[in-house]
This record gives C-alpha cells, structure tokens and sequence, in this order.
C-alpha cells in the first residue's frame, strides 16, 4: 500500500473565508499515484474547517449567514475564551463544520456526487494556515 503526504497553505486576507481547494487535492492525487484508495483532507488549524458542498456563491453567503447567526463574532465579551484571543466564534463555527473529509479514489479520480467540492472555510483568517493531505491506497 502506498502512503502520500502534502500540506495545502492558506493566507486568507480577511477573517472568514471560503477557498475551493479541489484542484490541489486532485494534484496531490496525481502526486501520488494512487489509482485506489482514499484521501483524507483535514484543517490542521483549529479555527477552519474543511468540508465538502456545491461550489455556488449563494449557498456559500448561506453558510455564512447562518453560522455568524449561531456563532456571532460580536461582542467578544459573549465568549469566556475571548478573554485569551477574540476567536471564540471560530471555533464553534469550525465544531459545526466538521474538521475533515474522506473521498473515495476509484481509477486515479476523486469519486464524487455529481456536485461535490472540497472547500477550506477559515474562521479565524488573517494569518497563515494549513491543512493536510493523507492519501492511501494502491
């Protein structure tokens, strides 16, 4: 069985953000030369997340939307974590999202639905950021 590894980068210039990073995990698939298997992609910074959808603008302002209603940013002084940093919000919005996706490979290609996509979401932007790519297989 073959093992590869290979960590994504992120600077995201504003505080929240949705970074479609399908085509760099294709390349990694590619990288590898794993033809059947599966990848695993985590955010490896705990105020992001990494989750699969539709790529489609709206549906993209819907989630953010409805997490700022779950989680708002504002005010700080709601969250007993902001008295170490004022990303509390962040880090509940990462614990809705999920922390990773599993894809399948069958013959060398992700095995997706017919709309599927593998987004990075920060929460807590601004500064540099990663996540991981785990392939296994043959």
């Amino acid at each position: 069985m073959k093992s590869y590894r290979k960590e994504l980068f992120f600077h995201l210039p504003t505080r929240r953000g949705i970074v479609n990073i399908t085509r760099q995990v294709e390349a990694a698939l590619k990288e590898s030369g794993v033809k059947e298997g599966l990848v695993l992609v985590n955010a490896m910074n705990i105020t992001a997340s990494v989750f699969i959808n539709d790529e489609e603008s709206g549906l993209h302002q819907d989630f953010e939307d409805w997490l700022e209603k779950l989680a708002p940013e504002k005010p700080y002084s709601r969250y007993r974590h902001n008295g170490y940093e004022d990303n509390a919000d962040a880090h509940l919005k990462r614990t809705v999202m999920g922390r990773e996706v599993v894809v399948a490979v069958t013959e060398g290609k992700l095995d997706f639905g017919t709309w599927e996509q593998i987004f990075y979401f920060e929460f807590d932007g601004k500064r540099d950021k990663h996540a991981l790519v785990k392939i296994i297989g043959e």
